[in-house]
Order: structure tokens, then sequence, then C-alpha cells
């Protein structure tokens, strides 16, 4: 797998996800909804640590600095 997240993209990620968990464990999203919130939390999450985004991929996506 190439990396395709960059760091801007990666603290954008890291930051939603934590916004979601904590509308999730503070009840103020329940149900499925919530459900649906934290298992994107953590999507957010391990694509922001591997650096790979599968959605990015189809699309040709590369938010990556291009390193010369």
């Amino acid at each position: 797998m190439k990396k395709n997240v960059g760091s801007t993209d990666k603290a954008v990620r890291i930051i939603l996800a934590i916004i979601l968990a904590i509308l999730y464990f503070t009840n103020v999203v329940t149900g499925t909804l919530g459900i649906v919130f934290l298992v994107l939390a953590a999507v957010l999450l391990l694509t922001s640590f591997i650096g790979f985004c599968g959605l990015y991929a189809p699309f040709g996506i590369n938010t990556c600095s291009k390193k010369e």
C-alpha cells in the first residue's frame, strides 16, 4: 500500500475522530447513529495511523507532499 494521506489530512482525521467519539461517549448521539459515529471514528483513526485511505486510491487522490 502506497501512502496517500498527508500530515494535514491526518490531523483533520484525528480531530474528527475525537469529536465523533466525544459525541458518542457523552450520549449526545445515541442509537444507530451513535454506533455509526463510533465506527467512523475508528476508521478515521486507523487510516490516519497507517497513512492509507482506500477511498482515495480509486480516484487517484494523494494528499502526501511530493519529495524531490
